[in-house]
């Protein structure tokens, strides 16, 4: 099976799953959560047949929609699903921050060096850079949790952080183009 079909079908079918059983339910978390929970481990399974290795981002994400999904249905109370991106978002900003202090580079250097060449200069930008937006994007999804629907941050959930992630990761194509090792 092809490579990128198995990543975009373990990195959105919960997604899908999750979307299914919200909007079918009539928009009930309670309903929708459990299925989301099976679906992610289940995806991060197939990740693990077919590389025999589970990606860190993944593996935490499955390990937080588990947990926060868990709360959730136990205590009956969304606030565990809200926070979960916010969560997230907060221990990838702070990993990348605190990342360089105990590795003495940045921490998207050794992640994506081998595939991104850039100068030190360049990792240093880019890894600042992504801090603060994932900080960003914390406060972001609190903000939209406080004060919008359920529905609406459902919604924002996915078509509006992905979007603006997608966005952001454009922004950073002159940043890479500036500082490609192969430009030196």
């Amino acid at each position: 099976m092809n490579k990128s079909l198995i990543k975009f079908l373990t990195d959105f079918g919960p997604l899908v799953i999750f979307f299914y059983f919200y909007y079918d339910s009539g928009k009930d978390l309670q309903v929708a959560i459990p299925p989301l929970i099976v679906a992610t481990i289940i995806s991060i399974l197939i990740v693990w047949f077919f590389e025999r290795k589970i990606p860190m981002v993944p593996l935490m994400g499955g390990i937080l929609i588990t947990l926060f999904g868990g709360l959730t249905i136990y205590f009956n109370n969304p606030i565990f699903i809200y926070m979960k991106p916010t969560i997230i978002n907060i221990l990838f900003g702070l990993s990348l921050f605190f990342g360089k202090y105990f590795t003495k580079e940045p921490l998207l250097k050794i992640i994506l060096g081998k595939s991104l060449p850039l100068n030190d200069e360049g990792w240093n930008i880019l890894n600042f850079r992504w801090i603060w937006f994932f900080f960003g994007l914390a406060i972001l999804n609190e903000v939209i949790w406080r004060t919008q629907t359920e529905e609406f941050w459902v919604n924002f959930k996915v078509w509006g952080m992905l979007p603006i992630t997608f966005i952001f990761t454009a922004f950073q194509i002159p940043l890479i183009k500036k500082h490609s090792q192969q430009n030196e």
